[in-house]
């Protein structure tokens, strides 16, 4: 009698393929993932930002969707199967050699099955969001974080101890006080100099006072002309060289500085006003007229963000979206209109003070 064993080779794919099956893919997919839903949530949340501001100008509503949960749920199932046979071919009398067999069957499937949550900006989240002033110490913590001036006051602030920003709205523009740009600039000069002091204090009710103070008069001659011409434009009296920032119009206190912010709307609805759009969109009444020549003459200043449109997608952009059939977007090579609409970003995200609705519960099942 021939005797019969299984082949080595075969027995060896089996246990290959069981033992790939009990293998975790979930912790090689980690870097990966979060990489790549990282980056397209970026992208996503500026295109989304981008399209709103482009629908203000054509009298559209915006419509905000957050991305309240995403979960990646990955599944690999393996099969395997082997066999063998053994046969003894027997001639007559006289046995004949034994002929052995044998069989190797491998399946995988493999299956990604994200899942993301969408949450509409609505109800109370949509007016403490949208239609809310910015609060003066979000405005801070962006001077505090390395913002300059030059950006984050002519976005955000409509007027500091009655000077007055420019406004470019087609309801009420203005040409806005010289000296408001002139603070600015000077604030940027005193960030850069470390000679803006920014802290937020706890009065005894445990509200949150926002502080702007200036380092002791033995900094440089240029630095102390500088602190001087602010606290000029200011209209700072007070000895004091710490002074407590307020919402609001200015009272013609000496000691305060008070300050008139915008809704992110209305930030949106301004920087919206700047985006190109065709003439005949405008004479037809599609979309709201541009800033005037009079009040704004060309190569006064530049505009807060160049938003540039055409009849197809840009090669190289920053951001863009398509509206209406047209495309808008800004140009990557464009520094300072990426530096304003990341302001405008990041505004958004401190400026949310509203009261989040929770998110759907999702349960995953695991297999």
């Amino acid at each position: 009698m021939v005797a019969r064993r299984i082949s080595p080779l075969i027995l060896a794919a089996a246990v290959a393929v069981a033992a790939a099956g009990c293998s975790s893919v979930g912790p090689t997919t980690v870097a990966r993932d979060r990489s790549d839903y990282a980056g397209a949530i970026g992208a996503s949340w500026k295109q989304q930002t981008l399209l709103n501001i482009v629908k203000l100008r054509y009298g559209d509503f915006p419509v905000f969707l957050e991305i309240a949960q995403v979960i990646a749920g990955y599944q690999v199932q393996t099969t395997a199967a082997a066999g063998f046979s053994a046969q003894n071919y027997l001639s007559t009398s006289v046995g004949g050699p034994a002929a052995i067999g044998g069989t190797a069957g491998v399946g995988a499937t493999y299956i990604d099955r994200p899942t993301v949550i969408y949450a509409p900006l609505t109800g109370n989240d949509f007016i403490k969001t949208l239609l809310r002033p910015i609060p003066p110490s979000a405005i801070l913590f962006l001077l505090q974080s390395g913002y300059p001036a030059t950006v984050v006051v002519p976005l955000a602030v409509d007027s500091i101890n009655g000077v007055a920003n420019e406004s470019r709205r087609a309801a009420r523009s203005r040409a806005g006080d010289p000296e408001f740009f002139r603070l600015a600039e000077l604030l940027t000069d005193l960030q850069r100099a470390n000679a803006l002091q920014i802290r937020i204090e706890r009065s005894k009710d445990n509200a949150e006072v926002s502080i702007i103070g200036f380092p002791p008069i033995r900094t440089s001659p240029d630095i102390a002309a500088k602190i001087a011409e602010v606290r000029r434009i200011l209209h700072l009296t007070g000895a004091g060289l710490s002074h407590q920032v307020r919402y609001g119009g200015w009272s013609g206190r000496g000691d305060e500085i008070a300050m008139t912010t915008r809704s992110m709307l209305q930030v949106m609805v301004e920087l919206g006003v700047l985006a190109q759009v065709p003439e005949t969109d405008v004479t037809g009444g599609r979309a709201t007229p541009g800033p005037g020549d009079i009040l704004f003459p060309a190569g006064e200043r530049p505009p807060l963000l160049n938003i540039l449109s055409g009849p197809a997608p840009p090669s190289d952009s920053y951001a863009a979206v398509q509206y209406n059939g047209r495309w808008f977007w800004i140009s990557d090579a464009d520094i300072r209109s990426k530096s304003m609409f990341s302001g405008v970003m990041l505004l958004f995200s401190i400026s949310d003070v509203g009261v989040r609705t929770a998110a759907p519960v999702v349960t995953v099942p695991a297999q």
